[in-house]
């Protein structure tokens, strides 16, 4: 969906490009070794990556040589060479807020922290204090800023957190909904994207609980508010003139299910006049996203 007139030039303008769910292992992981490469998943997507100015993801795994798993139903651990794939890629920011970042323990975190940064891409929801994970990351072009929250909702298994060690953020809608309003406050021309896991896995509407979250983080000041999680895609709806992507399901994955092999990015159009938005549309095709290079 582009929602500017036909006949309208950009003057200056952000674009940011949003995706689901990334795995670099599991199924994805024997289909790298089939093909050979990691740069393989992004060969159909790039271009659309490089069209825009940053790509930010959800990074469903950890990238670490570690292997030290947590107690938990499902441990993932890619392989430390991803990063420098995902930034050849056009990948630049990478969300850790999840419930897998965390698989292989607190090391393993660390590790997927430095080598994102030693790829030259930015993690988003990571610290060691709950002020660091709450701090945004920052992108601009001109006079133009985009302010990025990464956060989970959702309770973490078997994992505790502990203050001055390496987390990810886990802070309440409430808290959340306070440092979006209170970040608003002190950047009144900049623009909020919240990127938040959340909902219920394959469920393709959003609940109640995340249609109330949503409308009370855009009541703080968010702007555009881009879901992971439900590995299925979710509507967007429109609140007060603002963006809510529910979910935008998987990206690169291995799941066998039709119905979360849907997938899409979204391209977000920031601009002093407003925001404005396209989808390209696509399908998960042996672990990797092919999409239409034309946007609707």
């Amino acid at each position: 969906m582009c929602l500017f007139p036909a006949c309208q030039q950009p003057a200056e303008e952000l674009n940011i490009c949003f995706t689901g769910d990334v795995l670099l292992d599991r199924g994805v992981r024997q289909e790298i070794q089939r093909r050979g490469s990691i740069d393989s998943l992004f060969t159909a997507v790039a271009p659309i990556f490089r069209s825009a100015d940053a790509t930010v993801i959800n990074l469903e795994c950890p990238l670490t040589e570690r292997e030290s798993p947590i107690h938990k139903r499902f441990i993932f651990r890619g392989d430390p060479q991803g990063a420098a794939a995902l930034s050849r890629a056009g990948i630049t920011h990478a969300s850790l807020a999840n419930n897998h970042t965390i698989d292989q323990g607190r090391k393993g975190l660390q590790d997927t922290y430095s080598h994102l940064q030693q790829a030259g891409i930015t993690p988003i929801g990571y610290g060691t204090t709950a002020e660091e994970t709450l701090r945004p990351a920052l992108i601009q072009k001109e006079d133009l800023r985009v302010a990025l929250f990464s956060c989970i909702t959702l309770p973490l298994e078997n994992w505790v957190w502990v203050s001055g060690k390496p987390n990810v953020c886990q802070a309440p809608v409430t808290e959340l909904a306070e440092a979006v309003r209170a970040y608003r406050n002190g950047h009144p021309q900049d623009y909020i994207v919240i990127l938040i896991h959340w909902g219920v896995e394959y469920y393709t509407t959003p609940s109640n609980a995340q249609r109330r979250d949503a409308c009370r983080l855009i009541d703080s000041g968010a702007d555009v508010i881009i879901g992971h999680h439900p590995h299925v895609l979710q509507p967007m709806e429109e609140y007060r003139g603002k963006y809510i992507f529910y979910s935008l399901g998987n990206f690169v994955f291995d799941s066998p299910r039709p119905v979360a092999s849907e997938t899409e990015i979204i391209k977000m159009r920031f601009r002093q006049e407003g925001i404005s938005y396209q989808v390209y549309r696509g399908q998960i095709q042996a672990c990797r996203p092919v999409c239409t290079l034309t946007p609707e």
